[in-house]
């Protein structure tokens, strides 16, 4: 997770033309042979010119992941790729995807772990990753 946060910074501020990765999901991360994370896929990517915070584009990037102005109204910044970046780290920590069958209606995986923050986060956190704690 760290890699990838790495690399989002440096898309969004390692230049002077900030990119937009639009498409942060786990498919788009790879690992190398030392589990070192790289971002790809760069298909739907946007270049923010001199003085933009956002543009508008019609591309749309996978559900469960996607910004809400983003998905609403097409409105592209980097915040849409921290966005996203939240919710693969939520990923990563519940073991649940957002498409998961639990998330219906007006129950979503950010809801889901916001209403058990901070007292039932146990809840939440995948199993194994508490039972690594616990054994420490």
């Amino acid at each position: 997770m760290i890699d990838v946060a790495s690399a989002m910074d440096y898309l969004h501020n390692g230049n002077s033309t900030p990119v937009v990765h639009c498409d942060v999901k786990p498919s788009n991360v790879l690992l190398d042979q030392e589990m070192v994370g790289h971002v790809s896929d760069f298909g739907i990517a946007k270049l923010l010119g001199e003085g933009e915070a956002f543009v508008q584009t019609r591309t749309i990037s996978t559900i469960g992941y996607i910004a809400p102005e983003y998905g609403q109204d097409g409105i592209v910044s980097t915040s849409c790729d921290v966005y996203s970046f939240g919710i693969l780290m939520v990923e990563t920590f519940t073991r649940k995807r957002p498409s998961d069958d639990t998330f219906t209606g007006e129950l979503s995986i950010q809801c889901w772990v916001s209403d058990s923050f901070p007292g039932e986060i146990h809840k939440v956190v995948d199993s194994n990753l508490m039972n690594k704690l616990t054994q420490r």
